[in-house]
């Protein structure tokens, strides 16, 4: 069962920047509400990275079921194909128990996949034509091989940046393979639903980037570099994609002396503050969106304006449509 098969199923969802505070929110609306969570974080899927992907833990989840959190060793081959699967079991799982379906996160994709259903292509995985296309990337630099997809694929290309070397090899591997792009060869599922209601955590850019400030600083101070020494330690390779998430890959080229702690801690913050800008754009785009401004609110206020909306559509008893 997927998201789509029942169009008054209910489907929830807060979404936005990271450090906007939608781990606290979600965790308060879901135990109001009876839900239980399904992370929309394709960093937070791996296993043995916690401080450098914010992972919430057992006490900051609140007794709150969480799902989609730690399904993956670093090594492993993961992506949106894989975690849509997945969440469709989950989902059919927590319906069947008459409780709600929380989606959280700031991957856009993985949001997607859920919200709208997306179908990914079939198209399998030739290992000879990725080494190709990855020793052309370094050959011709990533914006080159970005450019080559915009004139195959300008969808997909618009959608992703040339630094996003992983997926773009993928789209250009998905045309090779099939002859379609990703753009022609996936779609949404998912029309005119009745069930969904999606909230978006927004708040001023002096703010936001005042708590990034912050939020790199704890996860300094929690051990992050520890961290990083500890998953090379055993044996995970830095080439990973695992290990160029944020947090990871500047912490990488400080234990490799390439940069200083605190250069590494100033990229770090600069990468993540471009990072969230990214994240608002991609929602931005989803008119279905209602946006909650959270600038000096407590978490618990917040929670309160959602679940108030979401008690006056869903019937609390029985989690189906009012």
């Amino acid at each position: 069962m997927n998201p789509c098969s029942d169009k008054a199923a209910p489907l929830l969802a807060i979404v936005g920047p990271t450090a906007t505070g939608k781990t606290d929110v979600s965790v308060i609306a879901a135990q109001k509400l009876g839900a239980e969570i399904i992370s929309a974080d394709s960093m937070l899927v791996y296993r043995h990275m916690d401080i450098g992907t914010a992972k919430p833990t057992i006490d900051e989840r609140g007794g709150v079921a969480h799902h989609m959190i730690d399904v993956a060793d670093p090594d492993e081959e993961y992506n949106v194909a894989i975690y849509s699967k997945q969440v469709d079991d989950i989902w059919e799982d927590i319906l069947k128990r008459r409780k709600l379906p929380l989606l959280v996160g700031g991957t856009g994709l993985y949001v997607k996949a859920v919200v709208d259903g997306y179908s990914f292509s079939e198209a399998g995985m030739d290992p000879e034509l990725r080494l190709r296309l990855q020793k052309e990337c370094e050959a011709i630099g990533r914006n080159a091989l970005h450019e080559r997809l915009g004139q195959i694929d300008p969808q997909t290309a618009s959608r992703l940046h040339a630094n996003d070397v992983k997926r773009v090899i993928r789209a250009l591997e998905v045309y090779y393979l099939t002859g379609q792009t990703i753009s022609a060869s996936s779609g949404s599922r998912c029309q005119d639903r009745e069930g969904l209601m999606i909230f978006g955590l927004v708040m001023d850019r002096v703010e936001l980037y005042a708590r990034i400030e912050k939020r790199v600083d704890r996860m300094i101070d929690h051990g992050l570099v520890d961290e990083v020494r500890g998953l090379l330690e055993r044996g995970y390779s830095e080439k990973l994609t695992s290990m160029q998430g944020l947090g990871y890959k500047e912490i990488i080229l400080y234990l490799s002396g390439i940069i200083t702690l605190e250069e590494a801690v100033e990229l770090l913050k600069k990468r993540t503050r471009n990072f969230a800008k990214r994240q608002l754009t991609w929602f931005r785009r989803d008119h279905r969106i209602r946006w909650i401004d959270v600038n000096g609110r407590e978490p618990s206020d917040v929670a309160a304006e959602i679940t108030s909306e979401v008690e006056g559509v869903f019937k609390p008893a029985s989690n189906e449509l009012k």
